[in-house]
């Protein structure tokens, strides 16, 4: 078993203060945290990314003291509880879709972010096949382990890592992967 680094120690001392209600641990796991969160859910549910993570985070806040597991457990928790959010929001979208929705101006931080290079890498994941996007997010964007990324999806560990295999293949041979490669200088990506 590894040892976590210095900075997974000291996530982990954030999560042990936010479950005794220390406010500057919770914003240290929300800090750390809600970026992968953010990423996840753009590929999942689209421009509904942020309403899944603020209402994740509102749940978290909700059962932070009833969870009981260390650092691994939490992510894969909080990744759980983001899924289910972007699911019931994909479900309530359907069910009472809003007219008009495409025409709100976006915000600067959102038009600032979909103009990034992380930007661009999020929406080429999107472009795989679900399964495969989900486990490419969860295992090598969040960092899950194939245990809890099977756990979070509903499926067997074997069938995440031949996911997560068959999304990277597709994208190492993507066209836009290859043409941004013999573009941009090294260390620029």
């Amino acid at each position: 078993m590894r040892r976590p680094t210095p900075a997974e120690h000291e996530l982990q001392e954030a999560l042990r203060a936010a479950q005794r209600g220390d406010a500057h641990g919770f914003a240290q796991l929300w800090r750390t945290l809600q970026p992968a969160v953010l990423r996840y859910l753009r590929v999942v549910i689209g421009d509904q990314a942020e309403d899944a993570a603020s209402e994740t985070w509102l749940h978290v806040i909700r059962d932070l003291d009833r969870f009981d597991g260390d650092l691994a457990a939490f992510r894969g928790w909080l990744f759980r509880i983001a899924r289910h959010r972007a699911i019931d929001l994909r479900r309530h979208r359907r069910s009472f879709p809003w007219p008009g929705a495409d025409l709100v101006a976006p915000d600067a931080a959102t038009v600032a972010f979909e103009r990034g290079s992380t930007d661009w890498a999020v929406g080429l994941i999107a472009t795989l096949p679900a399964d495969q996007a989900e486990a490419v997010m969860l295992r090598i964007v969040a960092g899950l382990d194939v245990a809890t990324t099977a756990q979070i999806l509903g499926k067997r560990p074997g069938a995440i890592r031949i996911a997560t295999m068959r999304g990277l293949r597709r994208l190492a041979t993507h066209p836009q992967v290859n043409a941004r490669i013999t573009r941009e200088p090294a260390g620029e990506v």
